[in-house]
């Protein structure tokens, strides 16, 4: 029987689908502890009982949200090593750094909900801490950043997360940074793009 978060991905408009996808912008703005579910319902144009009716409490539809993001980084990932199999370390890591700050930018929420996942605890352990070690682990082997034996070494992947912490906080300080700036969203996009290859890929090439 399928699970309520795959109900609203195989129906996208569906009411559950419009829950999630408030829900997922809600929780990317203000946090979980920022969040309730009568501002989701409001937002949705419903009453309360009814995203009760769909989601349950706020830690269920919260939890359904993160492991909603999770998925569609899992995707994403497989549409990235398609791109970049068997290229140069350079290449990919260029294609690599378009597709996923492309990708960022346009979903904001994930990097927020990424962050905030960082600084904030909930009561109830989520499904999301379990996958992060697979996502870092596909992430390096994408990248040649594995032993012959196939293995990734803690070191890999505390690299992966500082090429992927260096993408969340460019898109999630947009506003700041543009406001530093003084550049429109359209500017800073590209600006942003071209100084993490200035400082990712001679890290991870080797190259000065």
């Amino acid at each position: 029987m399928p699970t309520p978060l795959e109900k609203a991905r195989m129906e996208p408009d569906s009411m559950k689908a419009r829950i999630l996808a408030s829900a997922r912008r809600i929780f990317g703005h203000y946090g979980y502890h920022g969040t309730t579910t009568r501002i989701i319902a409001s937002e949705v144009g419903i009453d309360i009982s009814t995203l009760y009716y769909h989601w349950g409490e706020k830690a269920d539809l919260y939890e359904a949200v993160i492991m909603d993001i999770a998925e569609d980084l899992r995707q994403l990932l497989r549409k990235v090593e398609k791109c970049i199999h068997e290229r140069p370390l350079k290449e990919r890591l260029n294609i690599s750094i378009d597709m996923v700050t492309d990708y960022l930018f346009d979903h904001p929420e994930i990097s927020n909900l990424i962050l905030l996942r960082y600084f904030s605890k909930t009561r109830r352990e989520m499904k999301w801490d379990d996958r992060l070690p697979e996502f870092l682990t596909d992430i390096a082997r994408s990248m040649g950043l594995h032993e012959t034996d196939g293995t990734v070494s803690n070191m890999a992947k505390m690299r992966i997360l500082a090429m992927m912490n260096s993408i969340y906080n460019f898109v999630s300080g947009q506003d700041f940074f543009r406001s530093t700036l003084q550049v429109s969203r359209e500017e800073y996009i590209p600006l942003a793009k071209e100084t993490l290859k200035f400082m990712l890929i001679p890290a991870f090439t080797g190259r000065k």
